[in-house]
């Protein structure tokens, strides 16, 4: 018989957004929350950039699910299948239900890996990998270290993709390895990207051109990957102006899916009518659905038009929980979400680029008395053990 739920606060997901909301909602005095979420293991996802590049090993990327839910939430280990907003209850996979007086939308994004023929099927082997999956990061080292010579593409879809800039990080974590092997100039490094430039603000994309150019890489702007051939070690590739293709040879590769709303996400009344991609349609600054005020979104699930990163989530989980708590008090909620998101981009071994920037496109750095809009070795450390510590101790904990 599937069981009935019913809790005041149910949080769909129980990845960094869900479970930062649930902290801070426990913090806040808030006695009745449940997360739904199936998974046995919670990843720091940020990592696994590193774990392709071969600079951290996978297994920190890893806990149990169970060590990150917050003491008195109700752990409902279930997967949601639909939502409905009138009747206030989601349902769950084993045609269980949860009701709710409020709602929080966070079950994170999808990898649409059948959308390129070929990609799912070569991925592992034949020098093809993919660092968003961590059964495959690793393979991305390995078929780094194996490559002496030839050529290398890393791809990056068009559309919304989680941490946008891990297509290119990957790429400067291969060739400054290829550099220190003194085989670079035996390899052409290729990197394809749907974009006009190699980064949307124009601070950082200055610095990471003069990166491009240090390692001889070839960009194909304006174009994606649509194709791959794993048995010929072939990618095509598309210019998306004009349709346009043609084929690139690799020894090894790195490629990212298209990416979209779950699904369920897609087919429910969240979803806006002319978004494609089927977000969860909110207003982007108070995170609040634009048509059903009892239900709340963030994280790479929302429509707001962030960068879907993990800096964006901890500064929307305050946020969110700040009006959640306003609305259940009859106040009308004032918090708002300006769009801050960081993307720490890895130019090298041991350098970072830490870009910062808002929904107005502008750098907005928030290290006091550092230049961060350079590549920097201490932002390098600040990646491989700053960020993961406050992680797992800070911000899922709901203390920052």
């Amino acid at each position: 018989m599937a069981t009935e739920w019913h809790h005041r606060i149910v949080i769909v997901g129980g990845g960094s957004a869900g479970i930062s909301v649930a902290a801070r909602l426990r913090r806040a005095g808030q006695r009745d929350v449940a997360v739904l979420d199936p998974s046995r293991d919670h990843h720091y996802q940020p990592l696994w950039t590193l774990v392709g590049g071969g600079r951290a090993p996978l297994a920190e990327s890893v806990r149990p699910q169970a060590s990150v839910i917050p003491k008195g939430v109700r752990w409902i280990r279930a997967a949601a299948v639909a939502v409905d907003p009138e009747g206030r209850q989601v349902t769950l996979e084993d045609g269980g239900t949860v009701g709710y007086e409020h709602l929080v939308v966070c079950p994170g994004i999808q990898l649409d890996w059948d959308r390129v023929p070929g990609l799912a099927a070569g991925l592992g082997r034949n020098g093809l990998s993919s660092n968003y999956l961590p059964q495959t990061a690793p393979a991305t080292w390995r078929f780094i270290r194996g490559t002496r010579s030839g050529s290398a593409v890393f791809g990056m879809p068009s559309g919304a993709i989680k941490c946008g800039g891990a297509p290119q990080k990957i790429a400067y974590l291969a060739a400054d390895h290829w550099r220190q092997q003194g085989v670079l100039g035996r390899i052409d490094v290729h990197l394809v990207i749907p974009g006009a430039a190699i980064f949307g603000v124009p601070e950082f994309a200055r610095v990471l051109d003069e990166v491009v150019r240090r390692y001889g890489i070839n960009v194909h702007y304006g174009s994606e990957i649509t194709e791959v051939r794993a048995e010929a070690r072939e990618v095509v590739v598309t210019e998306l102006a004009t349709g346009s293709t043609k084929t690139l040879r690799y020894d090894m590769a790195h490629l990212v899916p298209p990416q979209s709303a779950p699904d369920w996400i897609k087919r429910s009344p969240l979803a806006g009518a002319d978004d494609p991609a089927g977000y969860v349609e909110i207003d982007p600054h108070t995170m609040r659905h634009v048509r059903h005020p009892d239900i709340w979104a963030l994280g790479d699930a929302g429509s707001s038009p962030n960068s879907k990163t993990g800096a964006a989530v901890r500064k929307q989980a305050p946020v969110v929980v700040e009006n959640l708590l306003a609305a259940i008090d009859g106040r009308e909620p004032t918090a708002a979400y300006h769009g801050y998101s960081s993307c720490p981009l890895t130019t090298a071994r041991n350098k970072m680029l830490l870009a910062e920037f808002d929904y107005s496109g502008r750098p907005t750095p928030s290290i006091p008395l550092i230049d961060t809009m350079r590549e920097r070795t201490d932002m390098w450390h600040l990646k491989r053990r700053g960020l993961p510590f406050l992680y797992w101790n800070l911000m899922l904990r709901g203390l920052a």
